[in-house]
């Protein structure tokens, strides 16, 4: 079976960048996690998780022994890979970006903000998990300023957002929005209320604003939502309505083969 997956067209223009954006189809797990789940964290068989995500590298044409990954944690930390030795650690943070030719990176999320990003002429890349919590305090930023320390230029980079949930699907609250805005007064923009409704967050939405204040010359924001597509994508809000586990999709990027 072919594993089905989206890509950005801004990406999918850089000559030696590959990517993918991929939901719950097309995989080996079952249950809850049926079928694509990226995650092997959530209680799903490990060797079902394994397979799954040696099928997607190599679905984009990356070699899945060159996949990098980091162990999530909801925060702004970005971790720089320089050695290849080190592509089968898990680091604690939320992005990693990389110069090595032949290595890909991987992140999962379940509604989460997934962001993949290239300088092709400087060879660098990266990828990231916004959450709420990374978004507002600065993953995006972070991300950014470690790909221009590898030699990356800001106009230069091209960003994806990829499979995340609507503003109009997630709801936040008065106290949550009001504590946004304490800290982030030109977010409010990215708060609006239904009527006769709660307050609601455009997290992607906050997110492209951020990686464009951070000077990324092209942002290109592929608007899926998970949470309206159940079928389609992991949603761990929709899950947890449900009374059921959530899996965790994958997004990757690489610098082609090793």
């Amino acid at each position: 079976m072919t594993i089905p997956f989206e890509q950005s067209q801004a990406l999918g223009r850089l000559s030696g960048i590959r990517h993918g954006f991929f939901g719950r189809r097309g995989g080996s797990s079952t249950g809850d996690f049926a079928s694509l789940n990226a995650s092997d964290s959530v209680g799903d068989r490990p060797a079902s998780v394994l397979k799954n995500r040696e099928q997607m590298a190599i679905a984009v044409g990356l070699a899945p022994d060159g996949l990098a990954r980091v162990k999530q944690v909801h925060s702004a930390r970005v971790v720089v890979l320089t050695d290849p030795a080190s592509i089968g650690e898990l680091p604690e943070a939320d992005a990693i970006v990389t110069d090595i030719r032949g290595a890909s990176l991987g992140i999962t999320t379940a509604d989460c903000t997934p962001i993949l990003l290239a300088d092709a002429e400087a060879g660098v890349i990266g990828a990231a998990h916004a959450g709420w919590r990374g978004a507002v305090t600065g993953i995006a930023e972070a991300t950014v300023a470690a790909m221009v320390a590898l030699g990356a230029d800001p106009e230069r980079i091209v960003a994806a957002i990829g499979p995340t949930i609507s503003e109009a699907n997630y709801e936040v609250g008065p106290e949550w929005a009001a504590e946004l805005l304490k800290h982030h007064r030109d977010a409010a923009n990215r708060i609006s209320t239904p009527e006769g409704g709660r307050e609601h967050f455009d997290l992607p939405g906050f997110v492209f604003d951020h990686l464009i204040g951070a000077g990324v010359g092209v942002v290109d924001d592929l608007q899926l939502c998970t949470y309206a597509e159940p079928k389609k994508y992991f949603s761990h809000r929709w899950a947890t309505q449900k009374g059921i586990a959530a899996g965790r999709q994958f997004s990757i990027i690489g610098l082609g083969a090793l």
